[in-house]
């Protein structure tokens, strides 16, 4: 039996597979990448590396063995039919008969464009028979805080949010509660809305950048077709600027706060608080 992660060079599938690490042998894992190059250095740590690509679904014939439990990251292409990119997963995966195949979705909540390929993928897998985990993960931090640049050179947060407020954690976070999904038992079928202990508002964001930074950064709302405006100025193919303004819309809604508390439960720790990333942030 393997534990399989596609994605596995991404940047929630690093964090994955290092705190893999922490738990079991490095010969139970397997890399699923498209550049084996990439995951040289944990070649070098005895993972298992496979090279497979979504857009080629023959390169994951035999990828995966009875009794896997996989962890199928959701594409970055959200431009290039992801929906029928994780189909190939999982037609692999029941051809296979692994004994779990967990899916990292968005929020049930959300109605913005980008959940269209989740929610697909969701009704795929369901309708597979292959025993399944939702892990409806919310915002990451790293959303907001790897991309300073612009708000510090401008001393401004622009969002088309409102006074809406997001339930983010960190990638590292997400992570956690996906390895203890991977590496337990009973986790068949259900589904786990997954988001940070304490929602915070864009105005939080923008005084906590004040506190940390000592100047003063403001939040200026705007509406969607601005934000869309600004985006595609600063470079953003115009159809990925309108989902990024459609999930604002959908966080004045509310819909990505998030208050279960599946993901501090399943990571076995309170989540990151947005303070840490952004004084991580500001450090790198």
């Amino acid at each position: 039996m393997s534990i399989v992660i596609t994605g596995a060079t991404g940047n929630l599938g690093r964090h994955v597979v290092e705190q893999l690490l922490e738990k079991v042998p490095a010969e139970q894992i397997t890399a699923v990448v498209r550049n084996a190059e990439k995951a040289a250095d944990l070649a070098e740590r005895g993972v298992k590396v496979a090279t497979a690509d979504y857009n080629t679904p023959a390169s994951f014939d035999g990828l995966f063995s009875a009794g896997d439990k996989v962890l199928l990251i959701s594409g970055s292409e959200v431009d290039k039919g992801r929906v029928q990119q994780h189909k190939v997963v999982i037609d692999a995966a029941q051809t296979a008969g692994v004994a779990l195949l967990a899916y990292t979705s968005a929020p049930g909540s959300l109605t913005a464009a980008l959940a269209d390929d989740h929610r697909g993928t969701e009704e795929i897998l369901v309708g597979s028979g292959v025993p399944y985990t939702l892990l409806r993960n919310s915002w990451y931090h790293e959303n907001y805080t790897e991309n300073l640049a612009p708000v510090l050179e401008h001393n401004a947060v622009v969002a088309a949010a409102g006074e809406g407020r997001v339930s983010s954690a960190s990638r590292a976070d997400y992570a956690a509660a996906a390895v203890t999904v991977l590496t337990g038992e009973g986790h068949e079928n259900k589904t786990y809305e997954l988001g940070g202990d304490t929602a915070w508002s864009f105005a939080e964001y923008a005084a906590e950048l004040s506190r940390q930074t000592g100047r003063e950064i403001a939040y200026s709302p705007v509406s969607a077709d601005a934000l869309v405006g600004i985006l595609t100025g600063a470079g953003l193919p115009e159809p990925f600027a309108r989902i990024l303004a459609g999930v604002d819309v959908s966080i004045e809604k509310g819909e990505l706060v998030v208050s279960t508390g599946d993901l501090s439960r399943l990571a076995g720790r309170p989540t990151t608080p947005l303070s840490e990333a952004i004084a991580a942030a500001l450090k790198g």
